[in-house]
């Protein structure tokens, strides 16, 4: 039988330095000895919840106006729900594997469970929300890394990891840890804009080194099998029709209907969302695909006119193929093809991307 302690030995010393609120190890030290079998997925958690971008900004949004006080407790009964949900008491099963996801939690959520703020959670606890953390970090690094792989830029990857860590709530960025971690990352950016093709090294501290070690072509993400996609999303819009009936009221996709409440597909993810418009099971009606479609057309564009923001701010117009790469790393192959972002518009983004840098290596050189 495997343990808890031997399958998550990297992530053990969190634990320990995490019995106070105000400690928790290094995401460079975590890093140097993990393995992907210890990270939460899909197919090793009882309940999972794919949560959309928005829905996310939301949650973090109404979790930030809280006192700690009420995230510690909040967090307490989050904990207490998903083990009635998944009918177990411990959120490891004997042979060491995540019986609960915590992904639907906020970072000031995780932190606080991570952290055992207010005595509240048991060291499996602490660890599941460690382990959880450093899933987050890798999730966000993976498309810049992946897109590094491409155009050889690595200062995206530090990047990334800063808008990360900025993402900290109050309490975690009052720590040691994340401090020396930032400041470490911002060395990093510094020394990727002088040279962007060599990754830093000598950088104490720093999270994204220990990355790139352990993954040099990018983690990979954790995704739920597209089948229980499909029927997640059903269920989705089965609850809202549900809904919308007790209220006397027909749902409805069509946003130029005037009778009827409108489906909300804010609450669905871009994989929820491919899977509607694929529609490979046939789960979905025709208005259902049609309305999925206009939302990830919609996603799509803002995704694109970011990426142009980004390199207008910056004023590296290299910065508009960049971003466009890094949405592309960050697709499931679902979402792609959804999309029609395909390999060769990921090939045209890349030999943009070093044309541009080319002509701008000339014209600072002439």
């Amino acid at each position: 039988m495997t343990s808890i302690s031997n399958q998550v030995s990297g992530y053990a010393q969190y634990g320990a330095y995490a019995r106070t609120a105000g400690a928790q190890s290094s995401l460079a030290s975590i890093l140097s000895g993990t393995s992907d079998d210890t990270l939460p997925s899909a197919s090793n958690a009882a309940t999972n919840l794919t949560l959309s971008a928005q829905a996310k900004a939301q949650l973090a949004s109404a979790t930030a106006t809280k006192d700690f006080t009420t995230v510690i407790s909040d967090s307490r009964a989050a904990l207490d729900k998903l083990y009635k949900a998944a009918n177990v008491s411990a959120p490891y099963d004997s042979s060491g594997k995540p019986t609960i996801d915590l992904s639907s939690l906020d970072r000031r959520a995780l932190y606080a469970i991570a952290s055992n703020a207010g005595g509240k959670f048991s060291d499996a606890e602490q660890t599941l929300a460690a382990v959880t953390r450093i899933a987050g970090f890798n999730a966000a690094l993976s498309p810049a890394t992946q897109t590094a792989k491409l155009t050889g830029n690595y200062n995206s990857v530090y990047k990334a990891a800063a808008d990360y860590l900025d993402g900290a709530s109050s309490e975690e960025k009052a720590t040691a840890t994340w401090q020396a971690e930032r400041a470490a990352v911002g060395k990093g950016i510094t020394a990727t804009q002088a040279d962007p093709s060599k990754i830093p090294s000598g950088i104490s501290n720093d999270p994204v080194a220990a990355y790139l070690a352990q993954y040099p072509s990018g983690s990979a993400m954790p995704t739920e099998d597209f089948a229980s996609v499909a029927k997640s999303a059903r269920a989705v819009l089965d609850a809202q029709a549900k809904a919308a009936s007790a209220a006397g009221k027909e749902l409805v996709y069509d946003p130029g209907r005037r009778v009827g409440q409108q489906a909300d597909l804010s609450v669905l993810s871009n994989r929820d969302l491919s899977a509607i418009s694929l529609n490979k099971d046939s789960l979905f009606s025709l208005e259902e695909t049609t309305a999925a479609k206009r939302e990830l057309d919609s996603r799509n564009r803002a995704s694109i006119l970011g990426a142009l923001k980004q390199s207008q701010t910056s004023g590296n117009p290299a910065d508009f193929s960049l971003g466009l790469l890094n949405a592309y790393s960050a697709m499931s192959a679902e979402e792609r093809t959804a999309t029609n972002w395909t390999p060769a518009f990921r090939d045209h983004a890349v030999q943009s991307y070093k044309s541009t840098t080319t002509l701008l290596s000339l014209l600072k050189s002439s």
